[in-house]
């Protein structure tokens, strides 16, 4: 009996198939790893939906196009903070 891709869908490749997923995972561990698919399937396709809303309902014009002669405002750069500083883990010996 040889695998191809065309036939491991078959009856005897799914047989195949469960046994090695048993062997790797164990018989307890099998109802968890299903539970999780079904969970992730269900979120997947609540995001699908969502999505799907998203694009349906009408989006607000993003911005009035404005002459080139009116300059856009400028966006001020982010500050950075000042990291805190480190210590070697031995006290002071200038104390």
């Amino acid at each position: 009996m040889s695998f191809t891709s065309a036939n491991i869908a078959g009856p005897d490749g799914l047989i195949v198939v469960l046994v090695i997923a048993i062997v790797l995972f164990g018989s307890t561990q099998i109802p968890k790893i299903a539970r999780s698919l079904g969970s992730a399937q269900k979120e997947f396709k609540k995001g699908l939906d969502e999505g799907a809303s998203e694009d349906a309902s009408p989006q607000p014009p993003a911005q009035a196009s404005l002459p080139d002669s009116v300059p856009q405002a400028a966006v001020p750069a982010p500050t950075p903070t000042p990291a805190p500083p480190q210590s070697n883990g031995t006290p002071d010996s200038a104390s």
